[in-house]
C-alpha cells in the first residue's frame, strides 16, 4: 500500500474536520428543522466566498474522557468573505460538536476573529446555536466568555455586529449578542434567557415553555431584545443581508450609496390629503416614510416592538439614512418608557456610524400614568434627548402633525442642534395641544359662562388659530421653513446635498454618562 502524500492527508484532515460532529449529528440538526453551522455560513456569504480560519483547532482537556472526544475545529466554523462583494468576517457555532459548547479552543477562534475584524475595519456576524458554557472545562469556559463581550465592547461603534440566534443561547451567552448592534432570531427553533425554565420553576414556581420564556416571539414584541423576528433561517440570513445593505463598513467611512431610478424632485399629493381633519384621528406614519423614501423601501427595525416610535433603514436619492417617527397610529404616538429606548438606541447607533436622521414628528407629549412614572419614564425619555443632543450626524426634521411640549424639544428640535427643521401647514407647536391649554388658561371664564361647552370651542377654536400652527415657531427661527407635505421628499433631498459636508463635534471627554 503506498504511502500517502501531504496533500492527501491534507484534504482528508479538511474533509474530517468539515464534517463536524459527523453523519448522525447533521442528520439530527436537520431532524430538528435547523441548518448546520456551514450550512448557514454558505446562505449568509456570497458564493465561494467563506475562507475558513482554525479548521484544525482541537480543545486540549483531558478530563471527563474529552481526551477521547476531539474533532477538528471544534465547536464553531470561523473566518470570512463577502456580502455583495463587501467583506465580512463570520463566526458559526456547531451543535453537532458537543452541543456548540463553549471552551477555551472555540473562544479563542472566535477572539481571533473578532480582532481581525477590528484592525482591519470590517463588520462581525456571529451565528449563534450553543448549549453554553462547556461544564468540563470550568472557569476556562467562562474566562473565554469573557473575553467576547470585551472585544464586543471594544467594537461597539467601530464596526457593526450583528447576532443571529439560531438555536439555545442561555446564560452567560446572552451578553455578547446583547452589547451587539441588531439581534436576529428564528421564530420557533431560537430562544435566548439568563435563567432556564427550569430554574425559574425551581425558583419563583412558575410554570413556562422555552418559547414563552425566551423565544423569538417574546423578545421581538416584549423585552426588544431582538430586533428582527425571522420565520426561518433562511430567512433570517435574506434579512440580514438586506440589513447589511444599508450598513458601512466601520465608523470611519460612510454608508454604502445606490443608484436609484426614482427621481429625486418627485412629489407625492397623497400627502397634501393624508393628515385627517379630525386632530384627534390617526394615520400611518409608515405611509408618510415609504412615500418619502426611494423606491417605497424601508427596513424597519424593532417592527413588533413599542410600535408608537418607527425607526429602520431607506434611502434618499441613493444615500441611506436613519429614520425615527412617531406613530400616531398606536398610543397615539406617545413617547413612553420603551419607545424612548428604543428610538434612543437607534439614534445612537445612526450617529456611531455616519448615517443621517430624518426625524417625522407627530407627538402629543410623555405617555402619562403611574406605571409609566414608577416604571422610570424621566430617565428613558432622556436617553433619547441625550441620543439626539449627543448626535453629530446630519439632523432632518419634519413636523407633520403636532409637536408638543417637552417631546417636541426631544424629537429632534432645533434647539438640541437638529439641521434642518420644517413643518407641514397644520403642524400644532405648543406647550400643550388647545384643549387642555383652554383647561388651564380660561378656567375661570369656563367656570363662570353660561354655556361651558360653547365657550370652550370657542376659545379651543381662537387658541389654535393663534398658537397652535408653525408660524409662531417659524417667526423664532425654530422652523426653517413650513412646506407643502407633497414636496416632502425633494426637500429632504435637497437638505442632505447641503449638509454633505457637515462637520460638527462635542467636547473633548473620555465618554458621557448618558442615563442608562
Amino acid at each position: 500500500m503506498s504511502k500517502k502524500t501531504s496533500s492527501e492527508i491534507l484534504r482528508e484532515q479538511r474533509a474530517k474536520s468539515q464534517l463536524g460532529g459527523g453523519e448522525k449529528r447533521i442528520q439530527a440538526q436537520h431532524e430538528r428543522g435547523k441548518l448546520t453551522a456551514r450550512e448557514r455560513i454558505d446562505l449568509l456569504l456570497d458564493n465561494g466566498s467563506f475562507r475558513e480560519t482554525d479548521a484544525f483547532v482541537t480543545h486540549r482537556t483531558q478530563d471527563f474522557g474529552l481526551d477521547e472526544r476531539k474533532y477538528l475545529g471544534d465547536s464553531v466554523v470561523t473566518g470570512w468573505g463577502t456580502i455583495d462583494g463587501r467583506l465580512v468576517y463570520v463566526f458559526s457555532q456547531d451543535f453537532t460538536v458537543f452541543g456548540g459548547s463553549l471552551g477555551e479552543a472555540h473562544a479563542q477562534k472566535i477572539v481571533k476573529i473578532m480582532d481581525m475584524a477590528l484592525k482591519n475595519g470590517a463588520p462581525l456576524i456571529g451565528l449563534n446555536d450553543s448549549g453554553g458554557a462547556r461544564i468540563q472545562e470550568g472557569v476556562v469556559s467562562l474566562g473565554g466568555y469573557a473575553d467576547i463581550f470585551l472585544r464586543n465592547t471594544l467594537a461597539s461603534g467601530v464596526v457593526p455586529q450583528i447576532s443571529v440566534i439560531m438555536g439555545p443561547c442561555a446564560g452567560g451567552a446572552v451578553y455578547s449578542p446583547a452589547i451587539t448592534d441588531f439581534i436576529f432570531m428564528v421564530k420557533k427553533s431560537s430562544y435566548m434567557f439568563i435563567t432556564g425554565p427550569e430554574v425559574v420553576k425551581t425558583v419563583t414556581h412558575e410554570d413556562v415553555s422555552f418559547e414563552d420564556l425566551g423565544g423569538a416571539m417574546v423578545h421581538a414584541d416584549t423585552s426588544g431584545v431582538c430586533h428582527v423576528a425571522a420565520d426561518s433561517e433562511a430567512e433570517a440570513l435574506a434579512r440580514l443581508r438586506e440589513l447589511f445593505s444599508y450598513l458601512p463598513q466601520n465608523n470611519m467611512e460612510d454608508p454604502p450609496r445606490r443608484q436609484t431610478e426614482d427621481d429625486p424632485l418627485r412629489r407625492d399629493e397623497m400627502l397634501d390629503r393624508i393628515i385627517p381633519d379630525d386632530p384627534s384621528k390617526p394615520y400611518d406614519i409608515k405611509d408618510v416614510i415609504c412615500s418619502v423614501v426611494d423606491d417605497r423601501k424601508f427596513f424597519e427595525i424593532h417592527k413588533d416592538f413599542a410600535g408608537n416610535i418607527v425607526v429602520g433603514f431607506a434611502r434618499l436619492d441613493g444615500r441611506p439614512v436613519g429614520i425615527v417617527a412617531n406613530q400616531p397610529a398606536v398610543l397615539a404616538g406617545a413617547l413612553d418608557i420603551d419607545s424612548s429606548k428604543k428610538g434612543g438606541r437607534f439614534v445612537r447607533f445612526c450617529d456611531a456610524f455616519n448615517f443621517p436622521i430624518i426625524t417625522f414628528v407627530d407627538v402629543p407629549g410623555f405617555l402619562p400614568g403611574v406605571d409609566q412614572e414608577h416604571g422610570g419614564v424621566i430617565t428613558s425619555g432622556a436617553k433619547l434627548l441625550y441620543a439626539y443632543c449627543e448626535a453629530t450626524v446630519p439632523k432632518l426634521t419634519v413636523i407633520t402633525r403636532k409637536a408638543y411640549g417637552g417631546a417636541y424639544d426631544v424629537m429632534s428640535s432645533k434647539h438640541i442642534r437638529a439641521d434642518f427643521n420644517v413643518a407641514w401647514p397644520g403642524a400644532e407647536i405648543a406647550v400643550m395641544g388647545p384643549d387642555g391649554a383652554v383647561n388651564i388658561i380660561f378656567r375661570k371664564e369656563l367656570a363662570e359662562a353660561d354655556d361651558p361647552l360653547r365657550k370652550k370651542e370657542e376659545l379651543v377654536a381662537d387658541y389654535r388659530e393663534k398658537f397652535a400652527n408653525p408660524y409662531i415657531a417659524a417667526s423664532h427661527g425654530y422652523i426653517d421653513d413650513v412646506i407643502e407635505p407633497s414636496e416632502t421628499r425633494p426637500r429632504l433631498i435637497n437638505a442632505l446635498q447641503m449638509l454633505e459636508n457637515k462637520r460638527d463635534s462635542n467636547p473633548p471627554k473620555k465618554h458621557g454618562n448618558i442615563p442608562l
